[in-house]
Protein backbone atom coordinates (compact mmCIF):
# COMPACT_ATOMS: atom_id res chain seq x y z
CA UNK A 1 0.00 0.00 0.00
CA UNK A 2 2.89 2.37 0.93
CA UNK A 3 4.36 1.94 -2.79
CA UNK A 4 0.89 2.54 -4.06
CA UNK A 5 0.68 6.15 -2.64
CA UNK A 6 4.87 6.77 -2.89
CA UNK A 7 4.24 8.11 -6.44
CA UNK A 8 1.47 10.33 -5.29
CA UNK A 9 3.21 11.93 -2.22
CA UNK A 10 6.04 12.57 -4.62
CA UNK A 11 4.35 14.33 -7.00
CA UNK A 12 2.29 16.52 -4.10
CA UNK A 13 5.71 17.44 -2.43
CA UNK A 14 7.04 18.37 -6.24
CA UNK A 15 3.98 20.59 -6.62
CA UNK A 16 3.96 22.50 -3.79
CA UNK A 17 7.88 23.39 -4.09
CA UNK A 18 7.01 24.53 -7.27
CA UNK A 19 3.86 26.58 -5.61
CA UNK A 20 6.16 28.00 -2.94
CA UNK A 21 9.65 28.60 -5.51
CA UNK A 22 7.20 30.88 -7.96
CA UNK A 23 5.40 32.63 -5.07
CA UNK A 24 8.57 33.62 -2.94
CA UNK A 25 9.85 34.95 -6.71
CA UNK A 26 6.46 36.67 -7.26
CA UNK A 27 6.16 38.53 -3.81
CA UNK A 28 10.39 39.58 -4.18
CA UNK A 29 9.28 40.98 -7.71
CA UNK A 30 6.07 42.57 -6.93
CA UNK A 31 7.21 43.77 -3.41
CA UNK A 32 10.26 46.37 -4.85
CA UNK A 33 9.11 49.93 -4.38
CA UNK A 34 9.08 51.62 -7.83
CA UNK A 35 11.23 54.57 -7.48
CA UNK A 36 11.03 57.17 -10.14
CA UNK A 37 12.14 60.96 -10.12
CA UNK A 38 10.77 63.05 -12.64
CA UNK A 39 14.35 64.82 -13.12
CA UNK A 40 15.97 61.72 -14.35
CA UNK A 41 13.15 60.47 -16.15
CA UNK A 42 12.86 63.87 -18.42
CA UNK A 43 16.22 63.10 -18.89
CA UNK A 44 16.32 59.85 -20.03
CA UNK A 45 13.55 60.62 -22.36
CA UNK A 46 15.47 63.59 -23.91
CA UNK A 47 19.19 61.82 -23.85
CA UNK A 48 17.22 59.84 -27.03
CA UNK A 49 16.71 62.83 -28.75
CA UNK A 50 19.69 63.62 -30.60
CA UNK A 51 20.20 67.28 -30.27
CA UNK A 52 21.56 69.39 -33.23
CA UNK A 53 21.86 73.00 -34.18
CA UNK A 54 18.87 75.31 -35.15
CA UNK A 55 18.86 78.44 -36.92
CA UNK A 56 16.22 81.23 -35.74
CA UNK A 57 14.25 80.23 -38.38
CA UNK A 58 14.46 76.46 -38.04
CA UNK A 59 13.73 76.73 -34.13
CA UNK A 60 10.99 79.33 -34.63
CA UNK A 61 8.94 76.41 -36.74
CA UNK A 62 9.47 73.88 -34.17
CA UNK A 63 8.13 76.05 -31.03
CA UNK A 64 4.45 75.93 -30.06
CA UNK A 65 3.33 78.35 -27.74
CA UNK A 66 0.03 77.47 -25.28
CA UNK A 67 -1.98 79.82 -24.47
CA UNK A 68 -2.30 81.11 -20.59
CA UNK A 69 -3.76 78.21 -18.78
CA UNK A 70 -5.49 79.35 -15.31
CA UNK A 71 -5.90 76.42 -13.13
CA UNK A 72 -5.98 75.49 -9.19
CA UNK A 73 -2.83 74.13 -7.43
CA UNK A 74 -3.09 71.07 -5.04
CA UNK A 75 -3.90 73.11 -2.02
CA UNK A 76 -6.72 75.27 -3.82
CA UNK A 77 -4.83 78.21 -4.71
CA UNK A 78 -4.50 79.51 -8.56
CA UNK A 79 -1.50 79.33 -10.81
CA UNK A 80 -1.89 80.97 -14.46
CA UNK A 81 0.63 79.84 -17.15
CA UNK A 82 1.65 80.28 -20.50
CA UNK A 83 4.56 77.88 -21.95
CA UNK A 84 6.65 77.36 -24.67
CA UNK A 85 7.87 73.88 -26.35
CA UNK A 86 10.45 73.36 -28.26
CA UNK A 87 10.03 70.17 -30.79
CA UNK A 88 13.12 68.30 -32.25
CA UNK A 89 11.30 67.72 -35.87
CA UNK A 90 8.34 69.41 -37.98
CA UNK A 91 6.41 66.08 -37.39
CA UNK A 92 6.41 66.02 -33.68
CA UNK A 93 5.40 70.02 -34.08
CA UNK A 94 2.40 69.02 -36.46
CA UNK A 95 1.50 65.82 -34.03
CA UNK A 96 1.90 68.45 -30.54
CA UNK A 97 -0.43 70.58 -33.07
CA UNK A 98 -3.03 68.21 -33.32
CA UNK A 99 -2.98 66.70 -29.81
CA UNK A 100 -3.25 70.56 -28.02
CA UNK A 101 -6.54 69.21 -25.90
CA UNK A 102 -4.16 66.53 -24.20
CA UNK A 103 -1.45 68.51 -23.99
CA UNK A 104 -3.54 71.27 -22.16
CA UNK A 105 -5.19 68.26 -20.00
CA UNK A 106 -1.45 66.85 -19.08
CA UNK A 107 -0.14 70.35 -17.83
CA UNK A 108 -3.32 71.04 -15.86
CA UNK A 109 -3.33 67.62 -14.12
CA UNK A 110 0.38 68.09 -13.66
CA UNK A 111 0.43 71.67 -12.24
CA UNK A 112 -3.55 70.50 -9.85
CA UNK A 113 -1.43 67.82 -8.15
CA UNK A 114 1.34 69.99 -7.39
CA UNK A 115 1.39 72.49 -4.36
CA UNK A 116 2.36 76.49 -4.26
CA UNK A 117 5.80 75.10 -2.38
CA UNK A 118 6.81 72.77 -5.11
CA UNK A 119 6.80 75.09 -8.48
CA UNK A 120 8.11 78.48 -6.50
CA UNK A 121 11.74 79.26 -7.25
CA UNK A 122 13.94 77.79 -10.02
CA UNK A 123 14.07 74.49 -8.98
CA UNK A 124 10.48 74.07 -8.12
CA UNK A 125 10.00 75.05 -11.84
CA UNK A 126 12.74 72.87 -13.21
CA UNK A 127 11.13 70.01 -11.53
CA UNK A 128 7.50 71.01 -12.83
CA UNK A 129 8.79 70.93 -16.25
CA UNK A 130 10.44 67.93 -15.97
CA UNK A 131 7.40 66.07 -14.76
CA UNK A 132 5.87 67.78 -17.75
CA UNK A 133 8.43 66.85 -20.39
CA UNK A 134 7.81 63.34 -19.22
CA UNK A 135 4.80 62.49 -18.89
CA UNK A 136 3.97 64.17 -22.81
CA UNK A 137 6.94 62.36 -24.10
CA UNK A 138 6.08 59.38 -22.89
CA UNK A 139 2.19 59.11 -22.96
CA UNK A 140 1.07 61.96 -25.61
CA UNK A 141 3.95 62.19 -28.75
CA UNK A 142 4.57 58.95 -30.98
CA UNK A 143 6.59 61.12 -33.93
CA UNK A 144 9.06 63.12 -31.77
CA UNK A 145 9.87 64.48 -28.64
CA UNK A 146 9.61 67.71 -26.71
CA UNK A 147 13.36 69.12 -26.24
CA UNK A 148 12.64 72.07 -23.98
CA UNK A 149 9.70 73.75 -22.30
CA UNK A 150 9.57 77.47 -21.51
CA UNK A 151 8.07 79.73 -18.94
CA UNK A 152 6.45 82.82 -20.74
CA UNK A 153 4.12 83.41 -17.71
CA UNK A 154 4.12 82.38 -14.41
CA UNK A 155 1.69 83.73 -11.82
CA UNK A 156 1.32 81.83 -8.42
CA UNK A 157 -1.55 83.51 -5.86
Amino acid sequence: MFRKMLPMVIIILVAITLIVIVAFILWNYLDKPVETDPNSDAKKTVEKVKAKELTAEEENELTFEVDEILTNLANKDFIKLKLVFQLNNSDAHHEFELLLPKVKNAIIQTVSDLTPEQVQGSKGQDAFMALLMNKINTTILKEGKVTEISIVTFILS
